[in-house]
This record gives structure tokens, sequence and C-alpha cells, in this order.
């Protein structure tokens, strides 16, 4: 008699498997991931109403005492255990503690290559609970300077090979600025740090120095170029920092694993969710000064390397790299990161083998982030009901002429249909906040959208177009308003119109990103019109960008227009400009190419645009 009864309650079994498979194929998958999204936000609210303000350095100083000798971090074939870095940046809060006027809650900016006292500085501020401005290596002389006075430190850090970028601007620096350099020997107005670390103590600091009063106490400033212009230094808080740090152990990383870091650390990604993801899982990394395709898979192989940081230059160059015998012999298993191109995904897997590769979304300063748990190949992410009750958002239709989203006659957004682009934005709320920039409330507004759907809502305008498909998964599109994305790096265009408006022949200049094939992100270009009675110098052009720019923000084509078309509000239109790129079978107006071997701007002849499309010539 029970034998029916089983065999019934098998098939039945059987059934609903099957057609749970047939009708919600992600089901495990996604109540999988929610449950680590719950149990993330439980323990932060735990420690939020007990008072147990546990912060990123809390978790790290944990692990040093419970377990010193691990390796934290590998750099350049010299191991630092937790204990190792806890002491040294116990000397730097020391050093500071007594040698500067620095208090709890004063910021210091931080020039710092790729290096293990990037960390030694970082965590001995983070111990005097001081906020740490982490600046973009790559900027120098105006830019540079605006990002140092943009963020109001009362000390600036630099380090030995960045000093020479800081002397140039030390004249026009606060007088009130301490300068302080990782160097034996430096010039006057600059103190050497090294120096006064040799006789500095490593005794642990009183916790009561770097206590946060609230997880939404700042923690540290990122510079972000977002969508509006110019770098601003975004506020990230310690709540931001925990669920940011939170990142690896929600794609599956152990305390086990082996975290490969070539991103540059004053970015969110290589410090926040590198180092801090480290830490989170108490893991050990190993950190490269700069990303070497040549010297990538060498790397992992002589330190057991089982996970990877990208973005989606990285796995491109190693995908273009010449190939050799045993490129599966690794250890890798996940590659975390954002960017990379489906069929470079699919490219990477096929040559390199079976790593799982967990893309990812989500901006320095947003409030809201996508995980691509599921492995689906050129996915950001995927949404379902469970994850839009924790973040509200939706893509709504904007209008790419006008540069603004598209209201209709009653003055609300409208969303998109399923498998149409949209502007992504997220509704801003008490446990979705978005803390904005420092000291420009103009910028943090502008970030904002009201209104949306109805009175008094606020969203985060990501200035990012998405699309959404049936099976709810999430692909990035373009990035919209004033930046453009190229070499893994965010370019403010008002930024470099800025820098060629310097120039006494430019009347005009606005600059727009344009897709050159086979390339991530998209290639800059500047349109200009000359002042009246004036002639083009393009080696004069060459100069000023190469001198005032980073490398990856100089314009690769010039277009030189007779008159600029400029919007309603006289903003210049870019809509158009973007479409034609820079093809001189669809432009008449004169068109040039950075030579960096002529140090010049070259005539782009149709030859030479021939060579670009076809991968000939290297951007």
């Amino acid at each position: 008699m029970l034998l029916p009864w089983v065999s019934g309650l098998g098939a039945g079994i059987v059934f609903l498997h099957f057609l749970q498979k047939l009708l919600l194929p992600y089901f495990w998958q996604d109540l999988w991931f929610l449950l680590k999204v719950i149990r993330c936000g439980i323990r932060i609210e735990r420690y939020r109403r007990k008072g147990e303000l546990v912060t990123v350095l809390d978790t790290f100083l944990s692990h040093a005492r419970r377990q010193p000798r691990k390796p934290f971090i590998v750099f350049e074939g010299d191991t630092y255990t937790y204990e190792d870095v806890d002491k040294r940046s116990s000397r730097v809060a020391h050093v500071f503690l007594n040698h500067s006027p620095l208090a709890k809650g004063d910021t210091v900016a931080l020039l710092m290559s790729n290096e293990p006292d990037f960390v030694h500085v970082w965590f001995g501020l983070a111990k005097l609970g001081c906020v740490v401005a982490f600046l973009n290596t790559n900027i120098r002389s105006h830019s540079l300077l605006h990002c140092v006075r943009s963020c109001q430190p009362r000390a600036l850090v630099v380090g030995a090979d960045l000093l020479e970028a800081v002397e140039e601007i030390l004249p026009s620096l606060p007088e009130d600025l301490s300068v302080w350099a990782v160097r034996d020997s430096v010039p006057r107005g600059v103190m050497s740090l090294t120096e006064k670390l040799r006789t500095a103590s490593d005794k642990p600091m009183p916790r009561s120095h770097h206590v946060a009063s609230n997880l939404k106490t700042p923690s540290l400033y990122i510079f972000t170029s977002g969508t509006t212009g110019v770098p601003k230094a975004a506020v990230i808080t310690q709540l931001q920092a925990l669920k940011g740090a939170a990142g690896l152990w929600a794609f599956g990383c152990t305390s086990d694993d082996i975290i490969y870091i070539t991103l540059p650390l004053y970015h969110s990604s290589g410090a926040i969710l590198g180092i801090g993801g480290c830490i989170e899982l108490g893991a050990t990394c190993v950190l490269k000064k700069k990303f070497s395709a040549s010297q990538f898979w060498n790397d992992c192989k002589k330190y057991n390397v089982t996970v990877f940081q990208y973005i989606g230059e990285i796995c491109r160059y190693l995908c273009k790299q010449p190939k050799r015998e045993g490129e599966k012999d690794h250890q890798v298993r996940l590659a975390v990161g954002n960017g990379v191109r489906s069929d470079v995904w699919r490219e990477f897997l096929d040559r390199f083998g079976n790593i799982k590769m967990c893309e990812l979304y989500g901006a320095t300063e947003g409030n809201i982030c996508f995980m691509n748990h599921t492995g689906k190949i050129g996915a950001v992410g995927r949404t379902n009901f469970f994850y839009k009750l924790f973040f509200t958002f939706d893509l709504i239709k904007y209008d790419f002429q006008k540069d603004e989203p598209i209201r209709n006659e009653q003055g609300w957004c409208s969303r998109v249909k399923k498998g149409e682009p949209g502007l992504l934005i997220s509704r801003v709320t008490e446990k979705n906040p978005f803390f904005g920039y420092v000291g420009n409330k103009q910028h943090t507004e502008k970030k904002l959208l009201c209104d949306v759907f109805k009175k008094g809502d606020v969203y985060f305008n990501t200035g990012d177009l998405m699309v959404q498909d049936h099976e709810n998964f999430l692909y990035f599109c373009d990035r919209l308003g004033d930046t453009f994305r190229w070499k893994g790096e965010n370019i403010a265009t008002t930024e470099v119109a800025d820098i060629i408006g310097m120039l006494d022949f430019i009347q005009e200049s606005n600059v727009y990103g344009v897709a050159v094939p086979d390339c991530e992100g998209k290639a800059g270009m500047a349109s200009i019109t000359l002042k009246p009675n004036k002639s083009l110098d393009l080696e004069k052009v060459y100069e000023q960008v190469v001198t005032f720019l980073p490398a990856y923000a100089c314009p690769r084509f010039l277009r030189i227009q007779e008159k600029m078309e400029t919007t309603g509000t006289f903003k210049p239109k870019k809509f158009q400009l973007v479409q034609e790129g820079f093809s001189p079978l669809k432009i008449s107006d004169p068109l040039y190419f950075m030579d960096n071997l002529k140090k010049t701007y070259v005539p782009l002849t149709k030859e030479l645009y021939d060579q670009i499309m076809l991968g000939e010539i290297k951007l």
C-alpha cells in the first residue's frame, strides 16, 4: 500500500522540480543570493541597534589579534602579515598624533601608488579617526590642485614616486596644509614621514581615537567624475565601506582564497572591494603596483592565486597576449569586476578555463549595485521581486537630443518596457541613502531627480543607460551626461574642454567619446572652433593636453568646426557628434588624430582611418 504512495510522491516532486526549472530556472540561485544579502543587512542592523559600530578597520584589528602571523599583503616578493600591517599603521598613527595637529574627523589627502605603505598610511590615519581622501595618481597640475583643494585636507601624504607631481603645485597649496612624503630626502616645505617612522611607537592606538559615532560617519573620500563634469570627492561612509567590503564574500570567496589586486587603490574597486574584501574574509591579497598582461598568469601560478579583480580592459589585454602552453594550468576559480564585453567574456573562458566571472555594477557614490550571481554572459546583474524589496530602482525613458529624462504632460517620468534601454535611477531612502560629495551642495543636488513618479519622491541619477530583458537580467548600454569611459577610467568632458580652452586660439571646445572597434569604452574626441583671425596650432594642442591631462584623458581625435551647435540652455550639442564619430567618409570638417611619435595631431586620412578601424594602430 505504501509503495504506490511513495512512488506518486516521488513523481510529484520530480514534476514540481521540472516545473520550477521551466518557469523559475534561477529560483534557487536567486534565493541563495537573497539570503546572503539579508544576512549582511541583519549584521549591519545589529551593529547599529546595539551601538556596536564595527567598521572595516575594527574587522582588520580583530584579524590582527586572532591570526597575527597570517599573510595579509604580498608585494613584489615580500610578505606583510596582519600583525606587520597593524604595527606599521600604528607607527603612522603615532607620527601624526605626536608631530601634527591632526584631530579626529580631519581630512588627509593620500597620493600614492599601489604599495603596502598605501594601506599602512590609510589604516594609520583611520586609527586616528581621520577621513582619508584618495587622489588619482595620474592627475597633475590644475587637476591635482583642484582635487586637493576640493576635499579641504589638513595634510597631504605623497608616495616617493609621486613627489615631483606635488612639487609642481607646492607654491599654490593652502598655507595651513602640511605635506608629508614617504621618502628620506625631501624638498623644502615637505616633511619626511619615513624619517619619523623609524623612531615611532608601534603600540596599539586606543579605540576611542577612531570609534565611529554612527555608520553614517565619513570614512573615505574617493574622487569620481560621476556624470557632472570635474572630479568630485564622493563621501564614503562607514556603512558604504562595510557593504562594499562584503562583495567578495557575497560571490563566494573565503578566508582560504588568495586575491590578486592589480586595480589602483585610489579607486573604490581596489580599495573597498579588494583590500576591504580581503579584510572581511581574513584572506590574503597579492598586490601589484601596476597591471601587466605578460606577468599576469606567471604571478597567478607563483602565488597560488584563486581570485582576481578585473575591469573589462584587463580581460581583453589578456586575450590579446600570444597563446602559450599551459594557459589553463592555474588555480584561479573566480574573477570579480565589471565592464567585460560578451565576446571577450566568451573568449576568456574558452582560452583560460573554467573561471566563474562575477560581473557587478555600481557607482562609487551610488546607492544601488547589481551582482551577476548566475554567471549569465554579458549581464551586470539580475533583479527579481525579492531584490526590489531591498533596492527600489527603475529604468526610465530618456531624451538623447535634450540630454534629459522624458516627462509626460503631468510632469512625471515614464518607465521603459523590458528590452528597451532606459536611464537607471535608484530611490533614495533611509536604508539606501545618497551621501553626495564633499563641500559642494550643488554637485550633490545635480545627481538627484525629484518628483519622478509622484510628488516628493527622490531618485539617484546613475547617468547610465541599461536594459532589462524578459528573464530580468540587466545589461549596461552606455554612459550619459558629461563623462565617458576609456582605459577603465571615467573622463570628465568639461575638465578636458577647459584645458583645451586655455589655448589663446581656441574659441570653444566640445569633448565627447566615440566608439572604436574592439576597444572597451569610448575614445576621446574634441570638436573645437577657432577665434576670429586665429590659426590652428596642432603642436600646441598636443603639448597642452599631454602636459595638463592624464594620458587616458587626452583626446585621440580633433574635429574643427566653423560653428558650435548648442541646446536651448546653451550647452554644446553632443548627440549628433557622437553618432558621426570620427569617420572622414561621413564628416566634411577637418579631422586630426593624435600621433605620439610625432608629438602632434596629424590629418586623419582615409588610410589612417582604415588602419584604426582594423586595429592596426593601437590607441
